[in-house]
């Protein structure tokens, strides 16, 4: 292999085995983990984000875990400044930075040169006097006239992402597509790596997950988290499994329900996660399931 580390960058669906890939890879190539995925920055979302307990870490450092309070809004931005430094650091020291995650821009903020305009609280404000107004395919619709390019890539239920669209369209006067890089060679010269399972067998897993999380006590840990405030956090409260049992806990407080409602949203988050993933033709992709699965990955490193 190359003297010098080569990042590599773990991405795709949920439940495809990911953390575990990276473990393995860290341990070969002296390497330390960097998380990509948005909601296991907060402290105490354990349970429902399945994040590696330490005691399951091998001795292998982790980066951007557990760094926000559930009232703190996580911000793409601030990801990207603390993720490089840390990719950075890793390299400085001669080891290997890898990258795990599912949540697509927050890979794309470390490997792209991705970048985040001003805001302006005012704009905002309009914006989401609006959204709480008209619902978020109203504004979609809005976006779409004005800047098809990213209306084509927001959810029309991600009213967030919207709002910040709008937002930068008005104070920039440019498109907001403008802002989204366009794929080239990733910095650092990271490999990306893809994981993905058969759909069928990915819907499976994603069950099987979910019934080990209520089982191990979620509805407990969100009423801890409601105690410090998740209720007020504008992205951690949003998050699959918590919404819906804070929704049983001012409704029926039946988590069988709940613990339905996050499978069929966690499938279909999957889908959208592999529609996202499979746009950027540098990964390669491996299938999960593979035994071979981590030679394979290292096998790719050194050609």
């Amino acid at each position: 292999m190359s003297s010098s580390p080569r990042p590599v960058a773990v991405v795709g669906p949920t439940a495809t085995g990911k953390s575990d890939l990276a473990l393995q890879l860290a341990e070969r190539l002296d390497g330390e983990v960097i998380n990509a995925d948005a909601m296991q920055l907060y402290r105490g979302m354990d349970i429902g984000t399945a994040k590696l307990p330490v005691g399951e870490r091998r001795g292998v450092p982790h980066h951007q875990l557990d760094v926000l309070e559930v009232t703190e809004t996580a911000s793409v931005a601030a990801y990207q400044r603390e993720a490089r430094a840390a990719a950075e650091d890793v390299l400085a020291r001669g080891r290997t930075p890898i990258l795990v995650g599912g949540s697509g821009l927050y890979v794309q903020a470390v490997v792209d040169d991705l970048s985040f305009p001003g805001t302006d609280p005012q704009v905002r404000q309009k914006y989401e006097d609006e959204l709480a107004e008209l619902g978020p395919v109203a504004l979609h619709r809005k976006l779409a006239e004005l800047d098809p390019t990213a209306a084509e890539s927001i959810l029309t239920s991600n009213g967030r992402r919207i709002v910040r669209a709008l937002e930068v369209i008005e104070i920039t006067g440019a498109p907001f597509s403008a802002n989204l890089p366009t794929p080239g060679p990733p910095r650092y010269g990271a490999v990306l790596v893809g994981l993905d399972r058969p759909a069928e067998d990915l819907d499976d897993r994603v069950d099987g997950r979910v019934t080990r999380m209520f089982d191990a006590g979620l509805a407990d840990e969100v009423r801890h988290l409601e105690e410090k405030g998740l209720r007020h956090g504008r992205t951690a409260s949003r998050a699959l499994g918590y919404q819906q049992v804070l929704a049983e806990f001012d409704g029926a407080d039946d988590m069988t329900a709940a613990a339905a409602e996050t499978a069929r949203l966690t499938r279909r988050f999957v889908r959208r996660q592999r529609s996202w993933f499979r746009r950027d033709e540098r990964i390669t992709w491996f299938d999960a399931a593979t035994p071979s699965l981590a030679d394979d990955v290292l096998a790719l490193l050194t050609t």
